[in-house]
């Protein structure tokens, strides 16, 4: 029986049909936004800039140097943090042709350098020198050495001031003793913190010095090549300088010997048959020996013994100083006969095959100009004076004479 149509969508269910209505979703409330309070709100960005302000101003009191504690340092940049390679250049000529060409460019480990300055008091913020330093290109600024520092140097006069240029360069004046050998000068260099011995001797060895006298001595490779010819005098060096400062340093001195040993010095010695490097080993033999007393009496003997040898010296020397040098310590009886080396002027005859020490003025003068003597002996007596001799008899004598006094 069929069922009234009211009655039907009246009982229908409202879920599980497709066809049914859903109820309404329930009304959420809405929550009220709570503002913030307008005052405390200006408090915080008053404060936040404050903040800001005051930042500010301590990275610029830093960058600037405003308002540091007085404070000075001893800065040294070491060769070891830099970094060398070569970079090509292009130059446009005058006629528009382009030049290439290449030069050494050098880049210093700033994280060293920031750390360095950090460490002495010279700046406070590590981050923001790295930041300047990186907008200025500091680290191709730099170059190796020893810098007087301090905080009234902002950071752009911090870079300057450890530059190639930089008149805050710290100096020192060294003197070097007349007779001193090449190891004895490189290591009071050292000491006094010109550069290290190590990068002496690599300068000394491989590079090739523009003098004339130096043509023909010792070959490029041996460090000794420039023994004799460092000439002792007093010199104002920079301190703490690489390979390029060590350049400067040895030149310095090889000038120093260049302005002393003039031409006419030079003309003498070719005119007595010598060639300057002959001349200035003759002259450091003349140092070594004398301890600076009767130059030119000991080079009479050396000459006599070189030009005019006897039946009993047959044209060798047989000098003690040589034969130290070439042991580098204190001789023993045996080393007369039995060291090897072509310094041993008592088994080689003649001239050492260079200087073995840096002569001064003195022995450089007593070399071109020697007394006119018949001796080929000496010897130091108990008086601290030399006593010369003609024959070897008078020579052996006088030794026997000197070891019964001495019991």
């Amino acid at each position: 029986m069929p069922q009234d149509p009211h009655e039907s969508r009246s009982a229908a269910p409202h879920s599980g049909s497709s066809a049914g209505r859903s109820s309404p979703p329930p009304r959420r409330r809405r929550r009220r936004r709570r503002r913030m309070n307008p005052l405390l709100y200006i408090l915080l960005v008053v404060a936040a800039s404050a903040l800001l302000a005051g930042l500010a101003w301590l990275w610029a009191g830093d960058v600037f140097a405003l308002n540091k504690a007085p404070a000075s340092a001893t800065i040294t940049l070491p060769e070891s943090i830099f970094t060398q390679w070569e970079e090509k250049v292009e130059e446009t000529q005058k006629d528009g042709s382009v030049k290439s060409s290449t030069k050494m460019v050098s880049k210093a480990d700033m994280g060293y350098v920031t750390d360095l300055l950090k460490e002495n008091g010279l700046i406070e913020y590590k981050p923001l020198f790295h930041i300047f330093s990186s907008i200025v290109h500091a680290d191709r600024k730099l170059t190796p050495g020893t810098y007087e520092l301090n905080t009234d140097m902002d950071y752009n006069a911090l870079v300057n001031s450890m530059s190639a240029r930089s008149g805050s360069r710290k100096t020192v004046s060294v003197t070097i003793p007349e007779g001193y050998t090449l190891d004895q000068i490189f290591s009071l260099l050292a000491q006094e913190g010109v550069s290290t011995v190590s990068v002496l001797q690599k300068v000394s060895a491989e590079y090739d010095f523009k003098y004339s006298f130096l043509q023909g001595v010792l070959p490029l490779g041996d460090y000794h090549r420039l023994e004799g010819y460092l000439f002792p005098d007093t010199y104002e060096f920079y301190m703490g300088g690489g390979e390029n400062e060590a350049v400067q340093v040895l030149n310095k001195m090889i000038l120093r010997f260049d302005q002393q040993f003039p031409d006419s010095m030079r003309q003498k010695a070719a005119d007595m048959g010598y060639s300057v490097h002959q001349l200035v080993t003759i002259a450091s033999l003349i140092e070594k020996e004398t301890d600076g007393a009767d130059q030119t009496a000991v080079a009479s003997v050396i000459y006599n013994r070189l030009e005019r040898p006897t039946d009993e010296t047959v044209g060798f020397l047989n000098i003690d100083a040589s034969l130290v040098y070439a042991a580098g310590r204190p001789i023993t009886q045996d080393d007369y006969q039995t060291l090897d080396s072509p310094y041993n002027t008592y088994l080689n005859k003649g001239l050492p095959p260079g200087p073995i020490a840096s002569p001064g003025m003195v022995s450089l003068n007593s070399a071109l100009n020697p007394q006119s003597t018949n001796y080929y002996y000496y010897a130091v007596g108990d008086d601290n004076l030399h006593h010369y001799f003609r024959t070897n008899s008078e020579f052996r004598n006088y030794l026997a004479t000197l070891e019964h006094s001495n019991g």
